[in-house]
C-alpha cells in the first residue's frame, strides 16, 4: 500500500515537473532567463522551449511589437510640446536590462532633448525628425529603436 502511493507521487511529481519545463513563447516575443539567480545568455524565441524547472525562470517577457509612448514637456521657450514617440526592441540581449525601465528612460531622454530645443519656428516635423534622431543615438546602444515622433507645440 505504501510502495503505490509513493508510486502514485512520484508520477505526479515527475507530471508537473514536465509540465512546469515545458515553456510554449508566442509568435512575436522573446523571454530571457536568468539561472540560479543569474542572467543567463539564455534568450526564448518564438516556439516550445525546454527550461529546468527550479534552476531557470523566466525573468522579462520582451514583445517586439511596436510600442507608442505619449509625452508632455516644455520646450526652451516655454511652449507646451506634446507628442508620442512610437518605439520598439530590436536586439533583446541588449535591451534585457534596461526593459523595466524602458519608458521611463524613453521619457526622460526625450524630455530633455525637448526642453534643450532651440524653437527655430513652427516647423513640428523637423523637430520630430531631430528629436528621433537623438533618442535613437542614446537608445541605440540599449537595442531600442525609435521608428517615429510626432509632435504637437501649443503657445
Amino acid at each position: 500500500m505504501i510502495a503505490s502511493t509513493a508510486l502514485v507521487f512520484l508520477l505526479v511529481a515527475a507530471a508537473l515537473t514536465l509540465g512546469l519545463s515545458v515553456k510554449r513563447i508566442p509568435e512575436g516575443h522573446v523571454y530571457t532567463l536568468r539561472r540560479m539567480g543569474r542572467p543567463s545568455p539564455r534568450l526564448l524565441r518564438a516556439g516550445t522551449h525546454w527550461v529546468w524547472p527550479l534552476i531557470e525562470h523566466i525573468t522579462h517577457r520582451i514583445s517586439l511589437a511596436g510600442h507608442a509612448l505619449d509625452l508632455d514637456a516644455r520646450d526652451e521657450s516655454g511652449h507646451s510640446v506634446h507628442g508620442t514617440v512610437y518605439w520598439q526592441v530590436l536586439e533583446p540581449e541588449r535591451a534585457d536590462p534596461v526593459i523595466d525601465r524602458a519608458e521611463v528612460m524613453i521619457r526622460e531622454v526625450a524630455t530633455q532633448a525637448l526642453t534643450g530645443f532651440n524653437p527655430t519656428g513652427d516647423d513640428n516635423t523637423a523637430r520630430a525628425q531631430a528629436l528621433k534622431h537623438h533618442l535613437n543615438g542614446v537608445l541605440g546602444a540599449h537595442g531600442i529603436f525609435v521608428a517615429r515622433t510626432r509632435l504637437h507645440r501649443q503657445t
